[in-house]
């Protein structure tokens, strides 16, 4: 049954949502800062350290699209609301971590509560706000990504060299529990378009194992294990398709995919942008902190500059996708991308900082002027009982391509640097491999930019439908 939304009601979806976007960058960017001493104290190197942030992504894009279409059926705010729990609770274990068994164990729950953020918190917008104002209020959602993760390393720097690295995890509690208070208190009203429906729970567990296969298995390479782990990755995907085909009410309805070109591609050009774009902050943060010699803080300083700019920028390009057609907008940010990517192969140990900072600054101008349109164009494209699930696939796509992404930087630092503890004497292998990772993370940006130009036009796909 359709609901009539009042001005209200739309204003407290943007907020909780606004507030949830926030809190999931900023505790990515915030932890990656703070890595460097998390591996002083607890002895990890640079492999296990790039393992804190992709056991989190990992476990988040393993669950996103059940828990997305859970959603749907039960309610997208009932399940943001247990995802915020659980993802504060882990956000206290962490803090508390002793081990890197325990760290990567609870950033493992964490991931599983953030899967229930990313998988309802755009569904929700999309079904409070209708196509002419759905823009603006996306490209705001997307500003409050891009702010958290321009706050993380700046305050995570501060918190890091000021209280230690536990209180980095600590920080997030309070924040958290705003989000509750605001969704019990101010979220009126619940959203599941797919109620009724049965969850398909054969398709989920073939759906989160064979992507958890060919993830764990891509992020071992080269061992020789990982091309059987990635081999039944590939079986699983053609076993899911075909029971997707199958049952009445699938978790993925693989039919979505055949009816929308620019739900295809637009996805597609999500995963080649999330790709080239992850695992740069992780780079930079030990250059800056290792090669260059700046505190924690200072280096969140300086890399600021990329998030705040498509903090800026992001409205602004959702606004402009609800007029201009999306396709538009989205590849000219992803050419921007691609040529500041290239940018970054010339790094030095020598290259001025100044340099660096305008080179992120494009870099945030470039992502700023494709995330919100590409989300816009996605959420378009599907009828509404879908959006759970479009939201959730969206956010796989982001994290699937974030975990590429780290698991590229991972294997070319593991194959310059080894798996060693990062000392002076390592420090040209370490800017070698980050200037082979920047060859490969622009190659992949200017695929996506092949990606967006094809995807067709949301208005045009529209009208035929």
């Amino acid at each position: 049954m359709s609901q009539v939304v009042s001005a209200e009601s739309k204003r407290a979806a943007l907020l909780v949502a606004t507030l949830s976007s926030f809190l999931t960058p900023f505790a990515a960017s915030s932890v990656n800062i703070a890595l460097p001493t998390i591996g002083q104290q607890l002895a990890m190197d640079a492999v296990s350290l790039s393992w804190v942030a992709m056991a989190y992504s990992l476990a988040s894009a393993t669950f996103l699209v059940p828990l997305g279409k859970l959603a749907d059926i039960h309610g997208r705010k009932k399940v943001f609301l247990y995802g915020m729990t659980v993802f504060t609770v882990a956000s206290l274990c962490l803090g508390f971590a002793t081990s890197q068994a325990m760290l990567i164990a609870f950033r493992v729950v964490q991931g599983i509560g953030s899967a229930m953020l990313f998988g309802t918190g755009v569904s929700i917008l999309t079904s409070v706000y209708p196509a002419g104002e759905r823009g603006k209020a996306l490209g705001i959602n997307v500003a409050a990504v891009y702010l958290g993760g321009s706050c993380g390393p700046f305050l995570g720097g501060l918190l890091t060299q000021y209280l230690g690295w536990r209180s980095v995890f600590f920080a997030y509690v309070p924040l958290c529990l705003v989000v509750i208070v605001s969704a019990l208190l101010k979220l009126t009203g619940e959203w599941a378009g797919a109620k009724g429906e049965r969850f398909d729970l054969v398709g989920s567990l073939v759906y989160s194992l064979t992507l958890l296969s060919t993830m764990y298995g891509f992020l071992m390479l080269p061992a020789a294990s990982s091309l059987g782990l990635i081999l039944v990755g590939v079986v699983g995907l053609v076993l899911f398709v075909w029971w997707e085909t199958k049952v009445e009410s699938p978790v993925l309805d693989v039919n979505v995919f055949r009816r929308s070109k620019v739900f295809v591609f637009s996805n597609l050009a999500a995963l080649f942008s999330y790709s080239a774009t992850m695992a740069p902050g992780f780079l930079l943060s030990l250059y800056l902190q290792y090669v260059k010699g700046l505190s924690p803080q200072a280096a969140g300083l300086v890399m600021v500059s990329q998030p705040l700019v498509q903090a800026v920028f992001s409205p602004l390009a959702g606004r402009l996708s609800d007029r201009i057609e999306p396709r538009i907008v989205a590849s000219l940010g992803m050419m921007v991308t691609t040529v500041g990517l290239a940018w970054f192969v010339l790094l030095e140990a020598g290259t001025g900082m100044a340099l660096i900072v305008a080179n992120l600054v494009l870099l945030g101008f470039g992502f700023a002027l494709f995330s919100s349109p590409n989300t816009n164009a996605i959420m378009s494209s599907v009828e509404k009982r879908f959006y759970g699930v479009a939201s959730a696939t969206l956010a796989t796509m982001r994290l699937t391509g974030q975990m590429f992404s780290m698991g590229i930087a991972t294997l070319i630092i593991g194959t310059y640097v080894g798996h060693v503890e990062i000392v002076p004497a390592n420090y040209p292998l370490l800017v070698q491999s980050t200037k082979a990772a920047f060859v490969v993370f622009t190659v992949l940006c200017g695929a996506g930019v092949f990606a967006s130009l094809t995807r067709g036009n949301v208005q045009a796909e529209a009208v035929a439908g």
